[in-house]
């Protein structure tokens, strides 16, 4: 959050010590003049929260669906499919990419909605992309190297999971793996967009909630890519933004 305060006033201007040594006699204001507004209070920048004490996902409130054409409708989930990976499509990522919903919710925090995440209506472009992008492999086991030989697999580790993402928001041409992202976009956290790396281990978070394929403060305990819970703390890592996010 960036603070600002008024310029101190010249001496001219309050009575100050003119360079006889004698104080400056005060006149009133003419008629008709103004004297220069003061600026403006810079306006606060949002900035998605990253950490939280409880580990709940629910949430009640209104979800939309973004159809092919660009339309909004209310969201109506989709029948079990009776089988496992019916949430999925049962398909490999890449097949499944178009039947996972484009989901959307009011505000400016991305909400959990059946497994996925659905995107809020005041987030930037690119940031409802990375949401909906990362949907697609939700669900997808774990496999250590998966998405680093190429974008589409059919599983992915934790730094393919956030490259996945970024790729799908057009922010990301190659995969990186967790060092790489150490050094990636613009230093510390972001608008809406948070990046968390060591040599080990990589994860994000994005309007609010984390993406990861850690089961860490997730009392689901599941492992490979899933939306999950923000930690109540995430020291260790560095921390990383996409410029502008």
């Amino acid at each position: 959050m960036v603070a600002t305060s008024a310029a101190p006033a010249l001496a001219s201007s309050t009575g100050g010590v003119s360079a006889g040594g004698s104080t400056s006699r005060k006149h009133p204001a003419r008629r008709g003049s103004a004297k220069p507004a003061a600026p403006a209070p810079a306006a606060p920048l949002h900035a998605a929260p990253v950490t939280a004490r409880s580990s709940s996902l629910a949430y009640s409130g209104p979800v939309l669906q973004r159809t092919a054409t660009g339309e909004l409708v209310p969201y109506q989930p989709a029948a079990p499919a009776g089988q496992p990976g019916g949430l999925t499509g049962g398909s490999p990522v890449g097949v499944a990419a178009t039947a996972k919903p484009q989901l959307v919710v009011p505000g400016s925090r991305a909400r959990y909605v059946n497994g996925l995440a659905a995107a809020p209506m005041a987030a930037p472009a690119p940031v409802q992309q990375m949401i909906w992008s990362a949907n697609q492999i939700i669900g997808l086991p774990y496999v250590y190297g998966g998405g680093h030989a190429s974008f589409i697999s059919p599983g992915y580790d934790c730094s393919g999971t956030v490259s996945f993402a970024l790729h799908g928001a057009t922010l990301l041409a190659t995969p990186e793996d967790s060092s790489e992202l150490e050094a990636w976009g613009s230093h510390g956290i972001g608008r809406w967009v948070s990046i968390f790396s060591n040599p080990g281990h990589a994860y994000m978070t994005v309007a609010g909630m984390r993406l990861d394929t850690s089961a860490a403060d997730d009392p689901s305990n599941q492992q490979g890519p899933r939306w999950r819970p923000l930690r109540q703390g995430n020291e260790g890592f560095t921390v990383r933004h996409p410029l502008g996010l």
